[in-house]
């Protein structure tokens, strides 16, 4: 048997259950059969109107890296998980189909494909668990922080919870925030590995490190420069701010809050920064934000938002619900009929209809052999992902995904955007 070497393999993130159906397939023959799987989501999170697709390119990479190494088939082999026929056909393992999908940054909606997997059922099911895990965790990451975006009303927000999740979870989610709009994250490896801009300031032990809060501003500030960010409520707050006024001049460039009754310190902070001629420092807050607090705040001055726990957990929804479900097989539409699971035979695709004035309309789900008539505000939503297992040219990155966020927001009916639970904001209709 022979397999790749390298270090980067995905394959791990296949499940028990995967090679059960590919040895099984294989040995009667179907596994060569062309299938379609189809990616959806069958309902929104509850309390949410839209989703945020996001983790699309962090999949096409996995699947390039989808390899079993020696390591790997040994494991298999010893545990006797397959058999050897299926063994040496993992060991030559490449996907070499077909897919197509919502871009990133793309919205989404119950129902909606959010991506087209095509080639045949044994090259195709080996994928379900790894596009799930990534297109389920980044979109529901980036919905989450989509609202808390749309909440700040233009205010930056700072992705800062590294230490609230798994440590590999917490660069995808600052990659999956910056998308939908947060301005920084303090994750030095998603700086590092997608160029996110980094900011952090420092935290409470560094404060209770030196004998006086003075000490410690000025030893932050001697390196860091006047331009920085102290943080000022390790004791108290009004003398705190004192200090730092005092020893960086009024030039600060922030303070940080991080405790309290934030919008009413926010205001208190403000008057006091403005007596004492600091009228440019900025106030950022934190501490267990999420859309709502930030909601909340919107009146208050406050110049930005760091936030955690909320943003890399989903604010509550810390899955997209998204399935990979089996939706053609040789040309034939195939289709589960379990009650509350059902879904809709067939390759499909989709479009957006709008009003003349961009407003978006509805989504319309068809059937790829019979397309609807296009009227003349429609935009399809499917783009190629690959082609014969090989990534297509030019494929959006991460800048565009943030625009495409942006415009995608910008044209939902202002009921849509609202934080409260809701219908979502435009019907979806299947033809």
């Amino acid at each position: 048997m022979s397999s790749s070497a390298s270090g980067n393999s995905t394959a791990l993130f296949t499940d028990h259950y995967e090679l059960t159906m590919l040895s099984s397939a294989l040995r009667d023959g179907t596994g060569d059969r062309n299938c379609v799987f189809e990616v959806f989501a069958r309902r929104l999170p509850a309390g949410r109107r839209y989703g945020v697709v996001a983790g699309t390119q962090r999949v096409l990479d996995a699947i390039a890296d989808f390899r079993f190494t020696e390591s790997e088939l040994a494991q298999l082999e010893q545990t006797a998980v397959v058999d050897s026929t299926t063994l040496d056909w993992l060991a030559d393992y490449r996907f070499t189909g077909d897919i197509d999908g919502y871009a990133e940054g793309e919205l989404y909606f119950p129902g909606s494909p959010i991506l087209t997997v095509r080639g045949t059922f044994a090259e195709s099911v080996l994928l379900e668990t790894v596009v799930l895990s990534i297109l389920n965790h980044d979109s529901a990451i980036a919905s989450a922080a989509a609202r808390m975006s749309g909440a700040a009303n233009g205010r930056p927000i700072i992705e800062m919870g590294g230490r609230r999740t798994h440590e590999h979870a917490a660069v995808a989610a600052a990659r999956a925030s910056y998308l939908a709009g947060f301005a920084t994250t303090s994750n030095l490896e998603a700086g590092r590995r997608y160029g996110i801009p980094t900011r952090g300031t420092v935290a409470h032990a560094f404060m209770l490190l030196h004998d006086t809060e003075e000490a410690a501003f000025r030893a932050q500030v001697d390196q860091m420069g006047t331009d920085t960010t102290l943080l000022v409520d390790t004791y108290d707050i009004t003398k705190g701010i004192d200090t730092a006024v005092r020893v960086a001049g009024p030039e600060l460039g922030a303070i940080r809050i991080d405790s309290g009754d934030v919008g009413v310190l926010a205001r208190q902070a403000r008057e006091q920064l403005d007596a004492l001629g600091a009228k440019d420092t900025r106030i950022v807050v934190s501490g267990d934000l999420d859309e709502h607090a930030i909601a909340a705040l919107r009146a208050e001055p406050v110049d930005a938002y760091g936030v955690g726990t909320s943003v890399v957990t989903g604010s509550g929804a810390p899955t997209a619900g998204m399935v990979y479900k089996l939706v053609e097989v040789d040309g034939r539409p195939v289709a589960k009929r379990s009650e509350h699971k059902a879904s809709r035979g067939g390759r499909k695709a989709a479009l957006r209809r709008h009003k003349p004035t961009g407003t978006a309309l509805e989504e319309i789900v068809y059937p790829t052999a019979n397309p609807p008539e296009p009227e003349e505000h429609d935009r399809e939503l499917h783009i190629p992902l690959l082609r014969a297992g090989q990534p297509v040219d030019d494929l959006p990155t991460l800048e565009d995904a943030r625009q495409r966020l942006r415009r995608g927001l910008v044209s939902l009916p202002w009921e849509g955007l609202k934080l409260s639970s809701g219908d979502p904001a435009i019907p979806t209709t299947f033809l």
